[in-house]
C-alpha cells in the first residue's frame, strides 16, 4: 500500500518532468545548429577549457546556478503563454533555452567527466538517461511518433523543393 501512494505522489512530478524533457527535445534541433556555432567561438572554447580546470564543487556550482534560474522560468514561461501572453512567454521561453544551451550545456559538457566523481550525480545521471531513453522508446512506438516523422519527412521535401527553386505544382508526365 506504502509503494502505491508513493508511485501515486510522485506521478504530477514525473508527468511534469516528462513534459519539460519532450519540451528540451522538441527546441534541441530548433537551436543545435546555434549551439554549435556557439560551442566554435573561441570565447567559448576558453570558457569551457576554464571550467574543466576548475575543481568539481566550482563546477557543479557554476552548473547548478543557472539551470536553477532557467528551468522554473521555462515552466513559468509555458504557463505565461497558455495564460494571457503569448508572445512575452515566447520569448522568456526562448531566453532560459539560451540560458541553457549557452551556459548549462557548455558547463555540463566541460564538467562531466569531473561531475560524475560524485557518486551522486552519477546515479542520478544514468537515471535520468534511463529513464528519458525509456521515455522515447515508448514515444517511437507511438502511431503519433510515426505521424509526426512523416510530417517532418514531408515539410524537409516542400523546404528542398522550395529553396532550389523547383516548382510546388505537381509534376506532369
Amino acid at each position: 500500500m506504502n509503494r502505491l501512494l508513493l508511485r501515486l505522489l510522485l506521478l504530477p512530478l514525473k508527468v511534469l518532468i516528462g513534459a519539460l524533457v519532450l519540451l528540451d527535445e522538441v527546441a534541441r534541433p530548433l537551436y543545435r545548429p546555434l549551439g554549435r556555432w556557439i560551442a566554435s567561438l573561441r570565447l567559448m572554447q576558453r570558457f569551457e577549457r576554464f571550467v574543466a580546470r576548475q575543481p568539481r564543487l566550482v563546477i557543479l556550482l557554476l552548473l547548478g546556478i543557472p539551470f536553477a534560474i532557467a528551468e522554473p522560468v521555462k515552466i513559468v514561461a509555458v504557463f505565461w503563454m497558455a495564460e494571457d501572453g503569448f508572445w512575452s512567454g515566447l520569448l522568456m521561453l526562448c531566453t532560459a533555452y539560451l540560458i541553457s544551451f549557452v551556459v548549462v550545456e557548455r558547463v555540463f559538457n566541460a564538467g562531466r567527466a569531473k561531475l560524475t566523481t560524485y557518486g551522486w550525480f552519477a546515479f542520478g545521471l544514468a537515471v535520468f538517461e534511463a529513464w528519458r531513453e525509456a521515455l522515447f522508446r515508448w514515444l517511437r512506438a507511438t502511431w503519433a511518433w510515426s505521424f509526426i516523422q512523416k510530417v517532418k519527412l514531408g515539410a524537409r521535401r516542400l523546404a528542398r523543393r522550395v529553396l532550389s527553386g523547383a516548382s510546388l505544382s505537381p509534376r506532369r508526365k
